[in-house]
């Protein structure tokens, strides 16, 4: 029987309706402190990229929280990759 959610007898599919969302998930692994793990190379040319994009995704925090007219979101794949989800587009 259907309960008007969607579902079918014990199966795992499920109907939206008139609903879309977006799920971002990101692997940050490598973030740390370079000066503590002494990682060099391509270890540490991931790390400080890691780290800038972590930095810039603050600043895109800040500057929603501030209602700045400027949020850099083109600073870094990480934000360019955020920004639906975190410019108030979203519902």
């Amino acid at each position: 029987s259907d309960d008007g959610a969607g579902a079918t007898g014990g199966g795992a599919s499920v109907q939206l309706r008139g609903r879309q969302g977006i799920l971002s998930i990101i692997d940050l692994a490598g973030s740390e402190r370079v000066k503590k793990s002494k990682s060099s190379g391509v270890q540490f040319t991931e790390a400080k990229k890691i780290n800038n994009s972590l930095l810039v995704l603050g600043q895109c925090v800040q500057a929603l929280a501030f209602k700045k007219t400027h949020v850099p979101y083109r600073d870094s794949v990480l934000t360019k990759f955020l920004e639906p989800s975190l410019s108030g587009t979203s519902r």
